[in-house]
């Protein structure tokens, strides 16, 4: 999904925004809140990133490298068109995002994440190097939601050498999590079945940002965005984007 600024939406000002999907899973968990943001002017770049989307053996033929080198083209399609930009991410498009922010904090007005995945508490992660030799995939992770009858297109096995990848990218994103000095929206929900709380924890004492609000969500799982508290998240987003994108031009 690609769409357009809408500058007579914002101020005469175009805005554009990354919107990120997670690990196996599609934008089609992504896309009730891409077409909010695009309901209020702003441009949205919707990636599919490399590997996900077909089946699950392509997703392990590639790395966190390949997934960051997407939404980096991304954005870098956002900054020649818009006057401002922000990314947002669910799972692995929340750290996407974080590492975005981390790398490339001047191109970014601030950065919106919904239970992103940076660290784990589950010991046979350590395993992952050997264990990605021997077993091509584990079982999936995907529609972890309060909601009922929510799909959000995931793949139905988790692939090995892929997470491998991840969760070594997401050793190096921690260390670097106090480059981050952009504002920082961070949902997190209550009852998460595949992000643990070590990921908070290392969100709330890694980034350097004086502009941290993390909001917890009582009612839904893992993937908010698609549950219960969608709304929510939609609204507070949106009234995020609106601040962070206008604060330069307010004080110019």
């Amino acid at each position: 999904m690609s769409t357009p600024a809408r500058p007579e939406l914002t101020g005469g000002r175009r805005v554009g925004v990354l919107v990120q999907h997670g690990f196996t899973g599609s934008p089609a968990s992504m896309r009730p809140w891409a077409e909010e943001l695009a309901a209020h002017g702003y441009a949205v770049e919707m990636p599919l990133l490399p590997g996900h989307g077909t089946r699950w053996q392509d997703l392990n033929r590639t790395t966190f490298a390949d997934w960051y080198a997407a939404v980096d083209a991304a954005v870098d399609r956002l900054v020649a068109e818009n006057d401002e930009v922000v990314a947002v991410g669910l799972s692995l498009g929340g750290a996407l995002c974080l590492r975005l922010a981390a790398d490339r904090g001047d191109d970014l007005a601030g950065v919106v994440v919904v239970n992103p995945a940076v660290d784990t508490l589950r010991k046979d992660v350590r395993l992952l190097p050997l264990l990605k030799h021997v077993v091509p995939a584990f079982p999936g992770i995907a529609n972890d939601t309060k909601k009922p009858g929510v799909d959000e297109v995931a793949y139905p096995m988790t692939p090995l050498r892929a997470a491998a990848s991840m969760f070594a990218a997401f050793k190096q994103l921690r260390a670097d999590l106090p480059r981050i000095t952009v504002p920082v929206l961070f949902f997190r929900s209550a009852e998460d079945h595949v992000v643990d709380i070590s990921s908070s924890r290392a969100l709330n004492s890694g980034i350097s940002s004086r502009d941290f609000t993390e909001r917890v969500l009582d009612n839904s799982f893992h993937v908010a965005t698609l549950d219960n508290d969608a709304p929510r998240i939609f609204a507070e987003s949106i009234e995020f984007i609106e601040r962070v994108t206008t604060r330069d031009a307010e004080q110019g």
